[in-house]
């Protein structure tokens, strides 16, 4: 298998990986919010605030840095394997300690036992990490599709079943848990490395050295998308910070699949290239250009069909998040540029780089949320808006001079993509008007946007479906 073979074989099985865990842990948000009221919802993103920062501590930084060094041996993978647990385990007990507070903070005595229970995961985490940065670095994503879908299918069956039984957010818990375990379990079963009975603080120490800064950027960054909903937990309902937290999930489970995959295989694949420029820079076009393509008319789509879609699916009782759901589209549209751009900085070494660009982005974003939180939290979405733009063409600014790729070439590549999906949009939005159920009317929506995206496509020759269809062929003939 060649090598460009290679990396779409490595994205298609991270993708497929990513549409099964994502289909199924849709299906059963569906089910679970169709039973659970919004508070619960609300109550266990209230906690997950706290959790999801501590977890960037066991996923960001070293695992990087093991798939980026040229000549990470089993010395490394250990060194970080033993290192990680024992930073899991002081989060853990950090975590522990602070439940009482961060219950009596949000005036929720009922979330110390939840939080010392969902902090777990942390532990867990911690075993898990360094066999996904040896699946990443050596290109072996089909375990990842193993490991994953065993998870989330038992977490499903457990997760509702709780849901049935009363234990309301205790399903959510127990899903959460239970899908990381089997997760890790499954993965150390399939993937053949195990840490070896040594350590290095000198290779800690060069290891470190790149993936403090990247571990400092994205403390920044998840603390910062977090302290939304902090903000929003604290100043306002339980009820509102549901409604926040499931409009972003509907084009968060399309966009995930799409961007994790190419994420995933991006930075190990350009990391092999790094003293390429050439060749970095056509992987980082074809990343933003392809990528667009194929999510700028699902972002569209989705956007258009978001009313009658949020009532078919979750029921009436959902309809404030519709607003929510239709600002994270545009959002996520975008998300191809922060992703190639970034994943190509760390490449060629920049972990310098990449800080500098994470804490011009905050201060960008704190501001806006600062002038906002007290508006409403609306307000806060459109600031979240903004912030997105301006991060764009932050993250973008370095490989101007790295890549001589600019934020106007970028936007060059995709304003075909843009411009068709707008298109697209408009033509679909008046089918909702049609006299029919809303399902058929979804259905309809659904079949004539695709033909005429597609369509459009061939007539227009765009350079992005023509790649994407020679790959199709290549694969269904091997099929």
């Amino acid at each position: 298998m060649d090598k460009k073979d290679k990396v779409v074989s490595n994205f298609l099985w991270r993708f497929l990986e990513r549409v099964g865990a994502q289909g199924v842990t849709f299906i059963v948000s569906v089910v679970l919010a169709r039973i659970l009221d919004p508070d619960v919802y609300g109550t266990l993103a209230l906690v997950t605030v706290f959790t999801t920062i501590m977890q960037v501590f066991v996923d960001s930084g070293m695992g990087n840095a093991l798939i980026q060094k040229k000549d990470a041996d089993d010395l490394d993978f250990s060194t970080v394997f033993y290192f990680n647990i024992a930073v899991c385990l002081l989060l853990y007990g950090i975590m522990f300690l602070a439940a009482p507070f961060i219950a009596d903070f949000y005036k929720s005595p009922e979330l110390t036992p939840v939080i010392r229970v969902l902090s777990l995961t942390l532990v867990i985490s911690g075993v898990k990490n360094v066999q996904q940065a040896y699946v990443s670095r050596n290109m072996l994503f089909k375990r990842f599709f193993f490991a994953t879908l065993g998870g989330t299918l038992g977490a499903a069956v457990i997760g509702i079943w709780m849901a049935l039984r009363g234990y309301g957010v205790w399903a959510l818990v127990a899903q959460n848990l239970f899908n990381l375990f089997v997760d890790t379990l499954i993965l150390w079963l399939t993937v053949k490395w195990r840490p070896k009975l040594c350590f290095s603080f000198e290779r800690l120490k060069i290891l470190f050295s790149y993936g403090w800064k990247l571990l400092l950027s994205s403390l920044i960054d998840t603390t910062y998308r977090d302290l939304r909903s902090l903000v929003i937990g604290k100043l306002y309902s339980k009820a509102d910070l549901a409604y926040y937290t499931k409009g972003q999930q509907f084009p968060s489970l399309i966009v995930s699949n799409i961007n994790t995959s190419i994420d995933s295989v991006l930075l190990p694949t350009m990391s092999k290239e790094q003293d390429n420029r050439e060749r970095v820079k056509a992987m980082t076009r074809r990343a933003i250009s392809i990528s667009s393509y194929i999510m700028w008319p699902l972002m569209i789509g989705l956007a258009v069909c978001a009313r009658p879609l949020v009532i078919l699916v979750l029921t009436e009782k959902w309809l404030p998040c519709v607003f929510f759901l239709r600002i994270y589209c545009i959002i996520f549209a975008f998300y191809p540029i922060h992703t190639a751009n970034l994943n190509a900085i760390k490449a060629m070494g920049r972990s310098d780089l990449f800080l500098i660009l994470e804490i011009l982005k905050k201060v960008v974003g704190f501001t806006l949320l600062i002038s906002t939180m007290w508006i409403s939290v609306e307000a806060m979405a459109y600031s979240m808006l903004l912030t997105n733009v301006a991060s764009q063409i932050i993250n973008s600014w370095p490989n101007k001079k790295l890549l001589n790729y600019s934020y106007l070439e970028q936007l060059k590549d995709i304003l075909p993509s843009i411009g068709l999906s707008l298109l697209m949009g408009a033509v679909i939005y008046f089918f909702q008007y049609l006299p029919l159920h809303s399902a058929l009317i979804l259905m309809i929506q659904f079949i004539c946007g695709a033909a005429f995206y597609l369509l459009g496509s061939h007539l227009l020759k765009f350079e992005s479906y023509e790649y994407v269809m020679s790959i199709a062929k290549k694969y269904l003939k091997r099929a």
